[in-house]
């Protein structure tokens, strides 16, 4: 499978409860038409950039309404593309300034620095903050979720936890990304759900604590001694 294919393969995902991200608009949300096309081109940037040089691939639960939702890129936020992070920049994931596809006037985003910066994760914030506070080069790791789209609850910028359905879905791709990959991957798992799916299907995944609900502190200390071992 060529890397053009398996974006395709992931734009032809339909569901009624989970939002795909390179082929699903929603006029309330997305800042146009091309919202979809904008995420599949920055996403095929992210890989071409990584496949056949990357060593680890790192793998948390499902896109969110703050990251992937609208970059198309997985534990990857608005801010970070758009430069206005305080940490990650552009040059890191892109090696340029990526495009918003959030809308800046949507009546779901409240807050002035949403509709002026776009949207921030904190989740994003402390993976791809592990990944430079631990000298990882941003090009040598692939970052993925195991359910690749973005599980919603009745309103749209929302999250859920993915079904067993879904993550039995998402494990598909997660093996042809692993393909695409052109050599041998160091796993690490974001969060319980993506650790046990993985492993179920026979894929040697070091498990982390997913940093939400109060897990950040756990999963920075997990990842650098996990790095430490690795290296």
């Amino acid at each position: 499978m060529t890397l053009s294919a398996f974006i395709e393969h992931l734009s032809q995902y339909e569901s009624t409860t989970a939002f795909n991200p390179w082929q699903d608009y929603d006029e309330r949300c997305d800042i146009g038409p091309d919202a979809p096309a904008l995420r599949r081109r920055q996403l095929a940037e992210y890989l071409q950039l990584r496949l056949g040089r990357a060593r680890y691939l790192f793998v948390a639960e499902a896109a969110g309404y703050q990251g992937c939702r609208f970059t198309g890129i997985a534990i990857t936020c608005e801010r970070m593309l758009l430069d206005h992070h305080k940490q990650i920049p552009s040059t890191a994931i892109l090696g340029h300034s990526g495009t918003r596809t959030s809308r800046p006037d949507s009546p779901f985003l409240t807050g002035r620095t949403q509709r002026e910066q776009g949207l921030n994760e904190p989740t994003d914030t402390y993976v791809w903050g592990s990944i430079a506070d631990n000298g990882l080069n941003p090009f040598d790791v692939i970052l993925w979720n195991i359910f690749p789209f973005h599980p919603h609850k009745d309103t749209p910028l929302s999250n859920r936890t993915p079904t067993d359905a879904e993550l039995a879905a998402g494990l598909a791709y997660t093996q042809q990304l692993l393909a695409l990959c052109q050599k041998p991957m160091t796993i690490g798992a974001i969060g319980r759900k993506a650790a046990e799916t993985l492993q179920a299907a026979g894929l040697d995944a070091a498990a982390m604590r997913h940093p939400a609900n109060g897990g950040a502190g756990l999963f920075r200390q997990q990842f650098t001694a996990w790095i430490e071992t690795i290296r």
